[in-house]
């Protein structure tokens, strides 16, 4: 799972290791938030917050937390025959994951400083209000990455952090291969 405060890249990491790498799924999150100026219909299943809790009410989701105003969960991945899934989450839904999965890959992805988070923010269009909530609970989520022992990765070059990460699932495969042996 890729988990990091907002604007350091997970999505855009993601879709390029599941581009990359067919035996890997992505799955699809729930969010009550707003779909960004040019963000892909696709992107998140886009919900009412009455649809939302309603899903987490009847258990529909893996994990699901709050953040910055927003809900957003997981819902039971059901990846295709032979791949692994592939969640970009926050860190409070990753600790929940690593709670149900504790052999689950956690891999946390940082922006190369808090100006270039907030750069990358600011690039999405995000609001001000959203940037400043996102850059407040930064510090609070690489603390409980830490506690959650996930690998950390710095997205400064977008195409190193992606072989990094790559290069971490290929590991996490070949150890799963050799446990299963």
């Amino acid at each position: 799972m890729l988990s990091g405060p907002g604007g350091v890249g997970k999505g855009t990491i993601a879709a390029a290791l599941v581009a990359a790498d067919p035996q890997l799924w992505l799955s699809r999150s729930w969010t009550t938030r707003a779909r960004r100026f040019g963000e892909v219909e696709t992107a998140y299943v886009f919900a009412s917050e009455n649809a939302f809790r309603a899903k987490a009410a009847e258990g529909g989701f893996v994990e699901w937390a709050e953040i910055a105003g927003n809900f957003y969960g997981t819902p039971q991945p059901v990846p295709p025959a032979g791949c692994d899934v592939l969640l970009e989450i926050d860190v409070q839904g990753a600790a929940q994951v690593r709670d149900r999965y504790p052999e689950a890959l956690c891999i946390f992805v940082e922006a190369p400083s808090p100006a270039e988070q907030e750069s990358r923010l600011r690039g999405r269009g995000d609001s001000e209000t959203h940037i400043a909530k996102r850059l407040a609970l930064a510090d609070s989520e690489r603390v409980l990455a830490y506690e959650l022992n996930a690998v950390h990765v710095v997205n400064d070059s977008l195409a190193e952090a992606v072989a990094a990460i790559a290069d971490l699932i290929a590991n996490a495969r070949q150890e799963r291969s050799a446990n299963d042996d």
